[in-house]
């Protein structure tokens, strides 16, 4: 049996590559609270200025599984450190940006990058850390960075905006990912698969990154054109046929960029299906309440990142007391009580009127969300590496973050359509009555943000009955072993073992005799 060594340095690694990871969680909301600066100094037409979030969001969920498969096939340090040096190039050349055009390029650069950077260092904290305890604080650590770091993001955002200038929005990204590249060689290990003779799936990559990209474009863009557009349903369309051949692809080539089998675990399952509607309810909330914040109740872009941080903490807090409740318990009711507590938020959230007061109104469905982040994030990651082999925990990260990110794109792209038709129906309404434009705005708005949190908290609710339906039994039974799994190891969820006995396979290469290799 090939056991891994536990890594001397591997704390050290895990602030490594935690950084890097933060950058780009941070990077998906820090520009919100810039982009009218941003799109008052650049000249961007209204229509185009959206394209600073929607290229990021493009790039890193189509090409996540891409480079989680090839952190597992060429080495996870040396993938990382490619994917942190795309990352530290176009946040300099975005801070550079003197044009829409190239802005919206190098942020599509970027998206790039955080794409190579998410799965890599996710696989590298999992083959660091031997099974156990331990390695669930290390996850729990991953879990708050997740968590909170689209709240950070809203509050970095504001400060530099004000106080420095739009450009370190993306300048701060350099200083932190060049230390982390830095230290990389000093601190992390190199591992990967090791066969003798290294097969890729050219096909694969193309068919899922291709459906992946289309998908998130369409949904993107349907508040805009339509969902029943014609340019909507037929982007649809065409990433479903790309995701129809890629599944026929992978049925049947010898390498394929990502066995079917993963999916039998249910497991794995689980954190990719509830990622899509933790994903989903996490992107729409901010955006929505950035909104609320800045053009309803006129708070500046500080003050609006300010608000957020009482989210952030609570976040960090309550991913630490996740950890521990999953090593005792099981991820399940952990998982359920996080998504409980995001949807009483959002419910409260709904409630907020046009003179809403901050310790009224704000603070405690704040806390609600961020206790909601922590208790999700954290069960979420440990079950997406649950019952994995090592050589595909890079194909598992990144099938998480594909996922999330998806999830984030389809849910703030429906709550953004509920948003703006809202508004568009009772904003006239309004005005015809005689309401003053200068009060009938904020008092639509707030009618159409009323709405949008309902949804979304039932999308919420929907993602308790889920966690419960899909792992129903798990916490009583063992995971059945798939061709996928290692065979001398059950994954388990038993009150004794909680998470820690299903994520040991992690730790461990192919014993089976048939194995085409070790891990190095």
């Amino acid at each position: 049996m090939n056991q891994a060594l536990a890594d001397p340095n591997r704390w050290k690694a895990l602030g490594v590559v935690g950084a890097a990871f933060l950058m780009t969680v941070l990077d998906i909301s820090i520009v919100n609270v810039a982009l009218p600066t941003i799109g008052a100094d650049l000249n961007f037409s209204p229509e185009n200025l959206q394209w600073v979030v929607t290229a990021y969001a493009i790039t890193f969920g189509g090409f996540l599984l891409l480079g989680g498969r090839a952190a597992d096939l060429l080495g996870r340090r040396l993938v990382f450190a490619v994917g942190a040096l795309v990352f530290i190039l176009a946040s300099l050349a975005c801070g550079f940006a003197q044009s829409e055009g190239f802005l919206i390029g190098m942020r599509a650069v970027q998206g790039a990058g955080a794409a190579i950077i998410a799965p890599a260092a996710l696989s590298i904290v999992s083959t660091a850390f031997p099974e156990g305890a331990e390695r669930n604080k290390a996850l729990g650590v991953w879990g708050a960075l997740g968590g909170s770091g689209a709240a950070i993001g809203v509050i970095l955002g504001g400060f530099l905006t004000k106080y420095i200038g739009w450009q370190w929005i993306f300048w701060v990204n350099v200083p932190i990912g060049a230390i982390a590249l830095m230290l990389t060689p000093l601190w992390v290990r190199e591992s990967k698969v090791e066969v003798d003779k290294r097969r890729y799936d050219p096909m694969g990559a193309f068919t899922v990154t291709g459906s992946i990209v289309l998908l998130v474009y369409a949904i993107s863009k349907a508040p805009d054109v339509g969902w029943t557009s014609a340019r909507t349903i037929g982007l649809l369309i065409a990433s479903a046929a790309l995701l129809g051949l890629f599944v026929l692809i992978e049925s049947r080539v010898t390498a394929p960029l990502m066995p079917l089998q993963i999916w039998r675990l249910r497991t794995v399952t689980t954190a990719n299906v509830v990622g899509v509607v933790v994903g989903a309810v996490m992107f729409s909330t901010f955006f929505l309440l950035t909104i609320y914040l800045q053009d309803v109740l006129g708070y500046s872009s500080l003050q609006t990142g300010m608000a957020m941080l009482a989210t952030a903490l609570m976040a960090v807090i309550s991913a630490g007391i996740a950890e521990t409740l999953v090593t005792r318990t099981g991820p399940k009711y952990v998982m359920a009580t996080g998504l409980l507590a995001m949807a009483f938020g959002l419910v409260y959230f709904s409630q907020s009127p046009v003179d809403a007061t901050y310790v009224k109104h704000l603070l405690v469905p704040l806390l609600l969300i961020g206790l909601g982040t922590g208790f999700s994030f954290v069960p979420i990651s440990i079950l997406a590496l649950a019952g994995v082999r090592e050589s595909d925990t890079g194909l598992a990260s990144g099938l998480m973050n594909t996922t999330q990110q998806v999830g984030g794109a389809v849910g703030l792209a429906v709550a953004a359509t509920i948003f703006s038709t809202r508004l568009a129906h009772e904003l006239p309404k309004l005005l015809q009555q005689g309401v003053p434009q200068e009060i009938a705005t904020p008092q639509a708005m707030v009618s159409g943000f009323s709405l949008a949190y309902w949804v979304l908290a039932i999308i919420a609710f929907v993602g308790v009955g889920l966690t419960f339906a899909l792992l129903h039994g798990v916490s009583a039974a063992h995971e059945p072993v798939s061709e996928h799994v290692e065979t001398h190891v059950v994954s388990s969820f038993s009150p004794n073992r909680a998470a820690t006995g299903a994520i040991s396979t992690l730790i461990f290469g192919d014993t089976s005799s048939d194995a085409p290799a070790a891990e190095s």
